[in-house]
Parts: structure tokens; sequence; C-alpha cells
């Protein structure tokens, strides 16, 4: 199992009805709800940026089909929106897409443009079985901290916090082994290789104690 980001979405909010910081690889955003429900509206709020997505990932998986077949298609627009009902005492989401183009196309590329756009991998997502894992922490969980070291380093591993082990197995084997005793070996990869491997942690479970000052800290 290997995670879509080596860092996880992060998001915060504080007692400020609605707002929402979200910290993504490469800065951070704000999220919020509109003003009818309470918000101040600073921000898109969940559903729009959840369609939001739809179109981004639809406008770029066209394109980079478009580009390939060296169509002559300048622009593409997508409106997306959504409404809900109820079938079968059962709630449904319906979402339309609506791609629109002002260059001339023939039939034949409209039905393949619409084929492209719903195997995105958004669409295939939305319209795929998809499970939604919720853990939660507290700081009454970190008491027990155990510690596994090679010399220059020690890694450390709250086990109340550790939700996410399989990534761990999946990705550095030789050093974090689940049917094992002790699970850690940090004698069993290079130090920067282990340093690495935990900065990829989503819950905290797992850190980084230097105990050789020659080694450059990097994650703590």
């Amino acid at each position: 199992m290997e995670y879509k980001f080596e860092k996880a979405i992060h998001g915060t909010i504080g007692n400020e009805k609605y707002t929402c910081t979200m910290q993504w690889r490469n800065g951070t955003f704000i999220a919020d709800e509109p003003k009818k429900s309470g918000g101040k509206d600073r921000g898109p709020d969940p559903y729009t940026l959840l369609l939001s997505s739809l179109a981004s990932c639809t406008l770029i998986t066209l394109r980079m089909y478009i580009d390939r077949k060296e169509w002559d298609i300048k622009e593409i627009t997508v409106n997306a929106n959504m409404y809900q009902e109820t079938r079968n005492e059962e709630l449904v989401t319906i979402i339309d897409r609506d791609i629109r183009t002002e260059d001339k196309i023939t039939e034949e590329q409209r039905k393949r443009l619409v084929e492209i756009a719903r195997a995105c991998p958004i669409s295939r997502l939305l319209e795929g079985k998809t499970e939604v894992r919720t853990f939660i922490y507290d700081e009454g969980q970190e008491a027990k901290q155990l510690y596994y070291g090679n010399g220059e380093i020690s890694v450390k591993w709250k086990p109340e916090l550790c939700r996410h082990a399989a990534r761990c197995v999946g990705q550095l084997p030789q050093v974090f082994n689940s049917k094992a005793k002790p699970w850690v070996d940090a004698h069993a990869a290079t130090t920067q290789q282990i340093i690495e491997q935990v900065g990829r942690c989503p819950s905290g479970a797992l850190g980084i104690r230097y105990d050789n000052l020659q080694v450059k800290p990097g994650i703590e």
C-alpha cells in the first residue's frame, strides 16, 4: 500500500467559524462556509472544492489527450454542479459536468472526448468504490514511547498513535517488519533512508531522535 502523497493534506480549524487552513505540498489556502451557513465565505466551501477537483482533473486529462492527438482545440471549459435526491430511501448524488469548446470538432472527436473525460482519475474515483477511514488522536495517547537505534539515530515509536504501519512495511520492509520482534530494525537500512521514511508517517507515531551530533537533524 502506498499513499498518493508523501505528505498528507493537512487541515486546521480553530474557534473562528468556519475558517479552515489547508496545507498542501506547495503552500496553504483557506476553506470556509458561505455566510448563509454561518461562515464568512473567505474561501471555497467543501462542495466547491469537490467539484473543482473534478473540473480541473477533467480539463487536465482532456488537454493531455488533445495535445497527444495534435487536435486544433485551443481552449476547453468545464462547468460542474451537483444536486441530491432520494431514490428508494437512498440518498443519491448527481454531478453534471458540461464541457465546452469554441473550436469546431467532429462527432467522432466529441464522442472520444466524452470517453476521456469519464476516464479522468477523479471521475473514476467518484464513480468507483471509495472507503474513508477515520482515526482520531489526542495528547493523552502519547504516553508510551519506544526507541530503536543504530548508533546515529533512534526511531521513536508511539504505538497508541500508530494506524498506518502497512505504509512503512510496504515502503521500507527491511526496517519495518510487523511480523518481527522488535518490529523496527534500525540497522537494516541507511540512516538517511530511515529518516526519509519516518518523515512520511501521517499520524505522528514515528519520529527521530538524533544520537550522534554529526548526523544532520532533519526530522524530529
